[in-house]
């Protein structure tokens, strides 16, 4: 058994145990020869997940206080982060590095379980040629660094932290996120305003836009709708979706709101894309029963020849988040 082990054990109270008293689940491959071998992830819980099958974090160790190695294993394919020309989907490498700042928060920093987080920022940039999918599941080691750390009393209050992916030793991507966090009594008064006593319903479900528009597949994971402006179009909220909505929320996920940009990048390039870039910055919380326009305009070319689009979206004429999307054709 890890030494993480047994801090898990002291932050997970009641959870189930599995063999060799390890408190993560266990995801087992068949024994068919070239079939990878099974892998222990880290528990649900300490990332924020409901599913353990989207936990992809594996291990974590201590360097020193500020300096952390976390291991994960990216899934060969998924029903929703599916490949993109090839490539292990750039937003699957975002929650990789969502996922592991928040399970280094609760394990290393002691903030309790239930506590609630905010994403500031979220960035990731991508080597596309070290993330290709393979023929089986990808195993990287991330270094991650945190500063800016702040807290309240004993307890965290949020920090900043950057991420270095590697995959056989390449540095196949880099990231970076904000947050801050807040204990459910400072959070309950934090939403009194906008949410009140329960959950908003969300807006009715609007037609999504062609799928082949948005390099999506399926019209279930499409996130915009058709909108009058040029460039712009109003984002779909389905609390359904079993992967955005992995558990109920009180407003629109980052992920969505990331995933929005992505569409929205190749709506507006009129072509499918590879994101090797996305910088994400959220300003408040989008609500989940208010109006959210995606709005695109283009941005000069990066230093390699790149194109660049800025993405906002607003609620009730307030900004809501930005990001700026780089990207490289791909292949239809």
């Amino acid at each position: 058994m890890s030494s993480s082990t047994f801090r898990v054990e002291r932050l997970i109270r009641g959870g189930h145990q599995q063999e060799g008293n390890t408190m993560a689940p266990t995801l087992t491959a068949s024994a068919v020869p070239g079939r990878p071998a099974a892998v222990t992830t880290v528990p649900k819980e300490l990332v924020h997940r409901a599913n353990a099958v989207e936990v992809w974090l594996t291990d974590w160790h201590r360097a020193d206080d500020l300096n952390f190695t976390v291991t994960a294993r990216l899934p060969q394919h998924h029903g929703f982060f599916t490949a993109v020309d090839g490539c292990h989907d750039p937003l699957m490498v975002a929650e990789t590095i969502r996922q592991a700042g928040i399970l280094l928060a609760h394990a290393e920093f002691e903030v309790p379980l239930g506590h609630q987080f905010l994403m500031w920022d979220l960035t990731v940039d991508i080597a596309p040629e070290h993330l290709a999918v393979g023929t089986a599941p990808a195993d990287v080691e991330i270094e991650v660094t945190c500063t800016d750390v702040k807290r309240r009393g004993v307890n965290l209050a949020g920090m900043h932290y950057a991420a270095v992916i590697r995959r056989d030793g390449q540095v196949a991507a880099t990231g970076a996120a904000t947050f801050t966090c807040a204990s459910p009594a400072v959070y309950r008064r934090l939403r009194a305003n906008s949410i009140g006593d329960d959950v908003p319903a969300p807006l009715p479900l609007t037609s999504p836009l062609a799928p082949q528009d948005v390099g999506r597949i399926s019209p279930t994971d499409v996130v915009l709708s058709p909108a009058q402006k040029k460039d712009s179009w109003q984002l779909r909220v389905d609390t359904r979706h079993p992967i955005l909505f992995d558990h109920p929320v009180d407003h629109v996920p980052g992920m969505l709101l990331l995933e929005a940009a992505r569409q929205a990048s190749a709506a507006f390039l009129g072509h499918p894309c590879l994101p090797v870039g996305i910088t994400g910055e959220f300003s408040r919380y989008a609500e989940l029963d208010a109006r959210c326009t995606i709005e695109v305009c283009g941005l000069p070319e990066d230093p390699h020849g790149r194109n660049r689009v800025l993405v906002t979206g607003h609620q009730d004429d307030l900004q809501v988040f930005s990001a700026v999307v780089t990207t490289v054709p791909a292949e239809d």
